[in-house]
C-alpha cells in the first residue's frame, strides 16, 4: 500500500453532497466530499461523525447553535445529535465515521447516497 495524496483524491471528482470512500481502518472509513449549500438536519443515533475541513469555511448547523468549522480545523458531532451541514461556499471536507454510518443518518432525502464509491 502506498501513501494517499488526499488533494489528488479531491482532483478525481467535482459532485457536491456524495462523499468517496478513501480508505476505511478499525470498522472506520474515511470519506471526502464536496459541499455547496444546505444539507437535512438528520442524527446518527449509534455513531459520532467527524467532519474535518481542508478548503474552505463550514457552519455545522444544530438545533441550538451554529458552530462554525475553519478550513484546519474539525468538529466532531456527538451521536444523536441533529445537525445540518451549511457551505455558502463551496468546502471540501475528510470525514471519519464508522462503516455503519448512513449517509443522511435517520432520514431519506434525494441527496441520499447508499454507498460511497471508492477513489
Amino acid at each position: 500500500m502506498s501513501a494517499v495524496n488526499i488533494q489528488e483524491k479531491f482532483d478525481l471528482f467535482q459532485d457536491h453532497w456524495s462523499p468517496k470512500k478513501i480508505g476505511e481502518l478499525n470498522g472506520q472509513q474515511i470519506l471526502l466530499a464536496k459541499i455547496k449549500g444546505e444539507f437535512v438536519f438528520h442524527k446518527h443515533d449509534n455513531e459520532d461523525e467527524l467532519f474535518l475541513v481542508k478548503k474552505g469555511v463550514l457552519e455545522m448547523h444544530l438545533r441550538d447553535e451554529i458552530i462554525t468549522i475553519n478550513e484546519g480545523e474539525f468538529y466532531i458531532v456527538p451521536k444523536g445529535v441533529e445537525h445540518k451541514p451549511v457551505a455558502k461556499e463551496e468546502v471540501h471536507i475528510l470525514l471519519f465515521e464508522p462503516l455503519s454510518t448512513k449517509h443522511t443518518g435517520d432520514v431519506v432525502a434525494d441527496i441520499t447516497v447508499e454507498t460511497y464509491e471508492s477513489i
